[in-house]
C-alpha cells in the first residue's frame, strides 16, 4: 500500500507538467496583447511606447517563449507564483482568497448530488419499470441534458426574479449571515449538483440491478432475511463501487465546472477568477488558476482509488 501511494503521488508530476506546458502555450497564442492595454493612452488608440517597452522587459515577454516557460516553472517550484499583470497583487493571495469558496461550492454540490442521486437510483432499481422508476429516469435524462448555464439562468429567473425568494447574484459569508449564506448558495449548489445527481442516479440504478441478480443476494433472500437487510447489508455496498468511481471523478471535475456557474451567479471563486483572467489576458493568474484546478482533479482521482480498497477487500494495491 505504501509503495502504491508513493507511485501514484509521483504520477501526478508529469501530468501537472504537461498541463502547465499546454496552458502556457495556449494563453500566448490567444489574440491580443495585455501590455498594449496597460500602455494605452487615454483615447485607447495609441500607446506610450516607452512604457510599453519597459513593461515588456519587466515581465520578461521579450524573451523566447521556451525561456519564459522555464523561468515561470522554476519560480512556481520555488513557491513564487508571481503577480497579476494588472493589479500587481500576488497571484497566490488572490487564489487562496477564492479557493475556499470554490471548495465550499464544490463540496455542497457533490454532497447534494449524492443525497439526491443515490436514493433515487436505489428506488428506481427496487421499483423497476414502475412509476418511481419512470420518474427517476425522467429526472436523470433531464438533468444530463440541461446545460449548467441554462439551468442556472432558469433558476435565477424563477426563484430570484419571479418569486423573489433568493438574491439573483452575489455572496454572503456564513459568519456574516447564516441565512444569507444559504440564500446565496442554494441555487449554485442545485445548478452544479443536478447534472451530477442525474449521472449518479443512472449509475446507481444500473449497479443495483446487476447486484440484485447475483447469487449471494438470492441466497440471502432464501434464508428469510428482511428485504431491507438484503438491500442495505448485502447489495448496496458492492453496488457502490462503480458509484464511488463516478462520484469521486465528479468531485474533481466540479472545480472545473464552477467556472460557468460562478460567472452566472457572480460568485467570488476560482472559476470566475479564471474567466476574468482570460478576458483580461492576465497570463500569470490564468496559468496558476488552471494548475490549481488540475491539481484538484488529480487529488480527487487519487482519493477515489483509496476508497476502492475500503469498499471491496478483494482490491489490493501491489
Amino acid at each position: 500500500m505504501k509503495a502504491y501511494l508513493i507511485r501514484r503521488t509521483l504520477n501526478l508530476i508529469p501530468t501537472l507538467l504537461l498541463v502547465s506546458l499546454i496552458v502556457f502555450a495556449v494563453v500566448r497564442i490567444l489574440p491580443g496583447d495585455p501590455v498594449y492595454t496597460l500602455a494605452a493612452v487615454e483615447d485607447g488608440n495609441e500607446i506610450d511606447q516607452v512604457l510599453y517597452d519597459r513593461l515588456v522587459k519587466e515581465y520578461g515577454l521579450d524573451k523566447p517563449i521556451a525561456q519564459q516557460y522555464a523561468e515561470w516553472l522554476f519560480g512556481v517550484l520555488k513557491g513564487d507564483w508571481g503577480s497579476s499583470l494588472f493589479n500587481r497583487m500576488p497571484t497566490f493571495d488572490q487564489i487562496t482568497d477564492r479557493l475556499g469558496f470554490t471548495l465550499q461550492l464544490s463540496i455542497l454540490a457533490w454532497v447534494s448530488s449524492i443525497l439526491i442521486g443515490v436514493p433515487l437510483g436505489i428506488v428506481a432499481a427496487l421499483k423497476r419499470n414502475k412509476v418511481p422508476d419512470v420518474a427517476a429516469t425522467t429526472f436523470a435524462m433531464a438533468g444530463v441534458a440541461l446545460p449548467n448555464f441554462w439551468l442556472g439562468l432558469l433558476l435565477i429567473i424563477v426563484f430570484g426574479v419571479w418569486l423573489g425568494w433568493v438574491p439573483v447574484g452575489g455572496y454572503t459569508p456564513f459568519n456574516v449571515s447564516p441565512f444569507g449564506y444559504i440564500q446565496t448558495m442554494i441555487l449554485p449548489t442545485l445548478t452544479l449538483g443536478t447534472a451530477l445527481a442525474a449521472t449518479l442516479q443512472r449509475q446507481t440504478r444500473s449497479a443495483m440491478l446487476e447486484v440484485l441478480n447475483e447469487d449471494y443476494v438470492r441466497t440471502a433472500r432464501s434464508k428469510g432475511l428482511q428485504p431491507r437487510t438484503v438491500v442495505w447489508r448485502h447489495a448496496l455496498k458492492n453496488a457502490l463501487i462503480p458509484v464511488v468511481t463516478v462520484s469521486s471523478l465528479q468531485l474533481g471535475t466540479l472545480m472545473g465546472g464552477t467556472v460557468i456557474t460562478e460567472s452566472v451567479f457572480a460568485l467570488p471563486g476560482i472559476g470566475r477568477f479564471i474567466v476574468d483572467s482570460i478576458i483580461e489576458q492576465d497570463y500569470n493568474n490564468f496559468q496558476m488558476g488552471m494548475l490549481v484546478i488540475t491539481l484538484g482533479v488529480l487529488i480527487a482521482n487519487f482519493v477515489a482509488d483509496l476508497i476502492y480498497g475500503f469498499l471491496d477487500p478483494r482490491i489490493r494495491f501491489r
